[in-house]
């Protein structure tokens, strides 16, 4: 499930893609957060690792967000052989820095933050966009809200400036803006992801750990309108149950 590519403005995207939440320590982890930032973001070659076994598990893209740690271990990882298309997260608050820090790393894509995104500003929205389609990336954005947000996109005047939509999604609802996540409320969800008319990644899908590989696939491969997923990664031996897990779906 999930293998091989697909393109997008004459570019090949890797449809799955390797999470580097963990390696920043981001805080829906919990308490392992901080175990995460211990072990992997202050060991770029722990994340190279890392980065290295996902790739001979058959992974070819890396969803980066582009802290100068992890972008070390991105170049130890290439250095090694272990070369990933960098599908990336421009931060809140350095978006340009990043646009041209990625811009020289060659990303095939640029997804706007949902710090920024989830805040609605049209105006910012779009101009940034306009600022990384300049660079010949292929434009995105990433919601947290995934319910509030993209019914406001529907309607929006940034509906037709990107192409890719990163949405939270698993079985529970889990990090997703519902009280309940049931027959009723995956088909209203599904509905509007279909009206959306993007190419959409799945993120969140094994719920911060909650859930494991086998029952989050299981659910992922019911979700017929999600066409690429990114999975957080801490270690080489999670990313070879995870990866065979989900490339035998």
């Amino acid at each position: 499930m999930l293998e091989g590519y697909l393109e997008i403005d004459g570019k090949k995207i890797p449809r799955t893609l390797l999470g580097t939440s963990p390696f920043i320590g981001a805080s829906h982890f919990g308490h392992r957060a901080r175990l995460y930032l211990l072990d992997l973001y202050r060991n770029p070659e722990a994340m190279a690792r890392v980065m290295a076994r996902s790739y001979q598990m058959g992974v070819r893209g890396i969803q980066l967000i582009p802290h100068p740690p992890v972008i070390e271990a991105l170049q130890i990882a290439r250095d090694n052989g272990f070369s990933m298309d960098i599908i990336a997260t421009i931060r809140p608050e350095s978006e340009d820095e990043d646009i041209s820090i990625l811009s020289d790393l060659d990303a095939k894509a640029m997804l706007i933050d949902p710090v920024i995104t989830d805040q609605t500003d049209w105006d910012l929205i779009g101009e940034k966009l306009d600022i990384i389609r300049d660079t010949g990336s292929v434009p995105g954005l990433i919601t947290q809200f995934p319910f509030n947000t993209t019914r406001k996109l529907l309607d929006s005047p940034v509906l037709n400036d990107f192409k890719l939509y990163m949405v939270p999604l698993n079985r529970l609802g889990y990090l997703m803006d519902c009280d309940t996540y049931g027959p009723d409320e995956r088909a209203q969800f599904r509905e509007m992801i279909l009206k959306m008319d993007k190419t959409i990644i799945a993120m969140h899908v094994l719920a911060a750990g909650i859930m494991t590989p086998d029952d989050a696939f299981d659910y992922l491969k019911t979700a017929d309108y999600i066409d690429m997923v990114t999975l957080g990664i801490a270690s080489e031996k999670e990313a070879d149950e995870s990866f065979s897990k989900l490339f035998k779906r």
